[in-house]
């Protein structure tokens, strides 16, 4: 049986109410706080990929992937408004289907949120090193500022260690560390500026859209559905899935909110709403402005991107598909040089709050797991002055950082959306098993037409899950084993729900 040692929600509540973190945080700063978690590396390095996988018919991949976090989003809001503590989908999986599947969701969920931030370091690297490459826009002579090449990127590139990658993430885990509020202020000015330089480049491209430009419409497609060679709309819904990662670090926020009950519903809705809509502009501005059409083999076949047949056909091609920075590269084509430095700053700006936003989440994952005893006791100690889990904020950020600086981890874009769509399908499997067992118990918001939306929400997240590469599969079902493995040695023992635990915590009643 898997559905054992259930946690009630009454004591998880209890819990945190007796070691919890400092409330602080209002509707208009979680709608920030998602909306600096989702935009970032998605729309401001994805879109080509997107647009070489489904041309045109990216936009449509964007719509299926935010129908699926749309849906996820409305279970998320009830169990995070009923249960407003750290742990996001851990924390609700434990309440409601028991203490293994919230340990394999827990762990999954480390995916999401340690592998986003770490490759989101290596892309905020990637944009600064290619700005002081350039001599900052002209401004001095090219290579006068630029790190050594050894420092430009990790060994398996051919350097040595990515000194920019490794920087950002110790700095944003300082942030962290001094506390969640200062966080948040600082990523409200981050969210402000990359929204209006995508403000201004939907001003700019969406009245240069040509009709022409849009046909074909879906020159690859849509892909299979029960499980595509990452071509077609299908495949590219899977992959630009990424774009949309980090919402969900909203309902990590929950115990640090003010009014979460009605607080964390607004700001899960509207951050994914607000996103949503800029994604469908600019993918529609950049696709009908420039064109978006893939690249071809000799045969004809669709290519692959990331692959070295793809890189070979692009060689110097300033097709959209091609470009590193495909929004700033639509400025340039259409007469506004300008503009265009604007979004690559923008995009060096935009980049750090994603990463502070996955970090966020990953140590308040952590904290709560080890406040349950599946992790060292360590992990939840919470700062006497700054009130933030300090110590796995640390061990978070060497690790993120030490990663992005000698790996190169941009192509686990695809893992990292594994483990979200498995925490997504929980959340949504458990407001359907609790709306059955618990029926009565309060619910500040409730997910309308539950027995649909959650349905559908589970089938969408299957969906994208078979349509992700073989690689991130494989890498999915070998880090859940490791987890596993993990958890019989030591969280199993020592989880406060083992019999041991429950005994001593009744003798201590009587």
């Amino acid at each position: 049986m898997i559905f054992w040692r259930v946690k009630p929600l009454d004591q998880i509540l209890a819990t945190a109410e007796k070691k919890g973190l400092k409330r602080q945080l209002g509707p208009i700063q979680l709608t920030l706080l998602g909306i600096g978690a989702v935009i970032g590396t998605g729309i401001f390095v994805l879109t080509a990929e997107a647009a070489q996988k489904a041309g045109p018919g990216m936009m449509v991949s964007f719509v299926i992937a935010a129908a699926v976090c749309g849906l996820a989003a409305l279970a998320y809001a009830e169990l995070a408004a009923m249960v407003p503590v750290s742990g996001s989908a851990y924390t609700y999986s434990y309440g409601v289907m028991g203490e293994l599947i919230a340990w394999i969701v827990g762990w999954a969920l480390v995916l999401e949120y340690a592998i986003g931030a770490t490759a989101v370091c290596v892309g905020w690297a990637g944009y600064v090193n290619g700005l002081l490459n350039s001599g900052i826009f002209g401004l001095v002579k090219p290579g006068t500022l630029s790190l050594p090449l050894w420092l430009q990127t990790g060994p398996t590139l051919g350097g040595g260690f990515n000194l920019l990658a490794f920087l950002i993430g110790v700095a944003v885990t300082g942030l962290l560390v001094i506390g969640t509020s200062k966080s948040a202020r600082v990523n409200a000015v981050l969210v402000a500026i990359k929204i209006i330089a995508l403000t201004v480049f939907i001003i700019i491209a969406v009245p240069a859209v040509k009709d022409a430009n849009l046909h074909p419409f879906l020159p690859t497609g849509w892909g299979n559905p029960v499980g595509s060679n990452g071509i077609g709309v299908l495949g590219a819904a899977a992959s630009i899935f990424f774009a949309y990662v980090g919402f969900d670090a909203v309902s990590t926020a929950a115990e640090e909110t003010r009014n979460p009950n009605r607080n964390v519903p607004i700001g899960l809705i509207a951050a994914l709403v607000i996103c949503t809509i800029f994604y469908l502009l600019v993918g529609y501005g950049a696709a009908g402005s420039v064109g978006a059409q893939p690249l071809t083999s000799a045969t004809g076949a669709f290519l692959d991107p990331g692959t070295p047949a793809f890189a070979a056909a692009c060689g110097n091609s300033q097709a959209l598909v091609c470009s590193r920075e495909p929004l700033a590269q639509v400025m340039s084509t259409l007469g506004h040089p300008r503009v265009a430095v604007m979004i690559e700053l923008a995009a060096i700006v935009a980049l750090p709050s994603v990463i502070l936003m996955m970090m966020f989440g990953q140590t308040r994952i952590f904290f709560t797991m080890s406040r349950d005893g599946l992790l060292p006791d360590v992990f939840s100690k919470v700062h006497p002055r700054f009130f933030t889990p300090h110590v796995i904020t640390y061990v978070t950020g060497i690790v993120v950082s030490l990663c992005a600086a000698l790996f190169p981890v941009g192509k686990l874009a695809d893992t990292s959306n594994a483990g979200t769509l498995l925490a997504f399908a929980m959340v949504s499997i458990g407001v359907m098993i609790l709306r059955k067992r618990q029926p009565d118990r309060k619910r500040p918001f409730r997910t309308p037409l539950v027995w649909i939306v959650c349905p559908l929400a589970v089938a969408g997240c299957l969906l994208l899950f078979v349509n992700l590469s073989v690689v991130a599969k494989v890498v999915f079902v070998v880090w859940a084993v490791v987890g596993l493995i993990f958890y019989r040695l030591y969280g199993y023992k020592r989880s406060q729900m083992s019999p041991e635990k429950m005994a001593h915590a009744l003798d201590d009643v009587v």
